[in-house]
């Protein structure tokens, strides 16, 4: 059954994306654009998505720390700055 009619993107499509990792409706459309044109299937997506089919979206709410990778990333956007600005 297609969720998005304006992309033609089918049920089985969001799930495929979401068992790769696409947790929200905005990771949906960055994948294949649903929910990118008239709107009218983000509610349907968000029914697909449900709370609690996302791993990481578990590990979140049950307090677990981010992943080792997307902390090193926040650890190093945030020492740019300042080693911006001590070579000024």
């Amino acid at each position: 059954m297609y969720v998005c009619s304006c992309f033609g993107i089918t049920e089985q499509q969001v799930r495929d994306h979401a068992d790769t990792g696409a947790c929200t409706p905005r990771q949906i459309a960055s994948a294949c654009k649903a929910g990118t044109d008239c709107g009218n299937c983000v509610r349907r997506i968000q029914a697909l998505l449900g709370r609690g089919d996302c791993p990481r979206r578990e590990l979140i709410d049950s307090g677990a720390p981010e992943p080792l990778g997307a902390v090193a990333g926040a650890a190093a956007a945030a020492v740019e700055p300042a080693a911006l600005s001590e070579a000024a």
